[in-house]
């Protein structure tokens, strides 16, 4: 089937078309690499896995309420718009959200397979091109699981957002091999990680719930990844070289705040922009959510070493300067930890689920093996 149709409005050209820059680097060296990184590499090895296999894809999803959303964070709960709504409005609302939110994160795991590959490339060093080999199948799987998601449990899709792209084409465009892990290991997969991680724990539908905890515990492989690669590197920069990339980090940072707001939902909904941008600004929980989705990019920016006073100035802007102290171990540590958990529930109750399957079918033999006997006794009987 194809996706085109799908989506709430047309995305133009069905290709994107960024023109590479940079050169592809080899190395020769390969028997020597960074022990941590190496450690990764087998790490992100051992924990494939097959998306049609490990998610149920036989869970049913309600496509009008896909995550369970409740009225208060829709963002015209409490507007004029929301008194003259119908359930069935509301219900569209919910739908288009979700699709839109979903649609996002299977744009920006395609885009975060196409900087993985363009690492393999452009890096100089080969424990680095071995780690992004394995990040480069794990995107290729998460566009696969949300794409699928999409076309079969909500059957609609939304264009990629201006902003999303807009990073996404500066961070491949640029030269410098260090900043596909910058723009996508730090900021999008990090934005990215957090917004997975307020819905994964906030829903309690189970199909979304598997699909993020998964999709999170291979995430938090790649951070830790960026975060090991450019701390080594950035220790080498001079300080107008770590200025540029501190102007890139506020850029983005800028960029993904004002990607949040859905604004392209509400305009389906007969919202003008204007209208539907002042309402995402007011939303209490939108001004929240955005903030929390820098709780994994703040912390990862100040430890590669990208702390100066003008980055430093716009996180306070922003209103997520305190989320520095935040600790990121705990966090992927907590990630992969919930992702195991729910694989031990899942099999603990399909295998006891089997185990009663068997002892019901053990049940029935014994049941009909006694009828048969009492049937043979019976005609024994009466040829007696």
């Amino acid at each position: 089937m194809s996706t085109h149709p799908l989506y709430s409005k047309d995305p133009g050209d069905p290709t994107w078309q960024v023109p590479a820059s940079g050169s592809a680097r080899f190395s020769w060296e390969y028997d020597d690499g960074r022990d941590r990184l190496l450690a990764l590499y087998q790490k992100g090895k051992d924990k494939q896995w097959d998306g049609a296999r490990r998610i149920d894809w036989d869970l049913e999803v309600d496509p009008y309420d896909p995550l369970g959303t409740p009225d208060e964070v829709l963002t015209l709960y409490g507007t004029r718009h929301w008194a003259r709504m119908t359930d069935k409005d509301k219900a569209d609302l919910r739908r288009h959200y979700a699709s839109w939110q979903f649609s996002q994160f299977l744009h920006g795991e395609q885009g975060a397979m196409i900087c993985a590959a363009r690492i393999v490339e452009s890096v100089p060093d080969m424990d680095a091109k071995f780690y992004s080999a394995t990040q480069t199948m794990d995107e290729a799987r998460h566009a696969e699981i949300y794409g699928r998601f999409l076309h079969e449990k909500i059957g609609m899709l939304y264009p990629i957002n201006d902003n999303l792209q807009g990073l996404l084409g500066d961070t491949l465009r640029d030269s410098r091999w260090d900043m596909p892990y910058l723009g996508m290991q730090v900021l999008i997969e990090g934005l990215a990680l957090a917004a997975f991680g307020m819905i994964r724990d906030t829903t309690d539908k189970p199909l979304p719930k598997q699909i993020l905890a998964y999709v999170m515990q291979d995430e938090a492989r790649h951070v830790a990844f960026g975060r090991m690669a450019l701390r080594d590197y950035y220790r080498q920069l001079t300080d107008a070289e770590l200025r540029e990339r501190e102007e890139f980090v506020i850029e983005g940072c800028y960029l993904m705040r004002d990607r949040l707001r859905g604004v392209e939902v509400l305009e389906n909904f007969g919202i003008s922009k204007k209208e539907a941008a002042e309402f995402t600004e007011e939303s209490e929980f939108l001004r929240l959510f955005r903030k929390l989705l820098f709780s994994r990019i703040v912390p990862c920016v100040k430890d590669i070493g990208l702390w100066g006073e003008r980055l430093q100035k716009a996180y306070v802007d922003m209103g997520v300067f305190e989320l520095g102290d935040s600790s990121l171990d705990l966090l992927m540590t907590q990630d992969e930890e919930i992702a195991e958990r729910l694989d031990r529930e899942r099999f603990a109750a399909e295998e006891a689920e089997r185990v009663a399957e068997v002892t019901e079918a053990i049940a029935e033999g014994e049941t009909e093996k006694g009828a048969e006997a009492g049937a043979d006794a019976e005609a024994e009987a009466s040829r007696s």
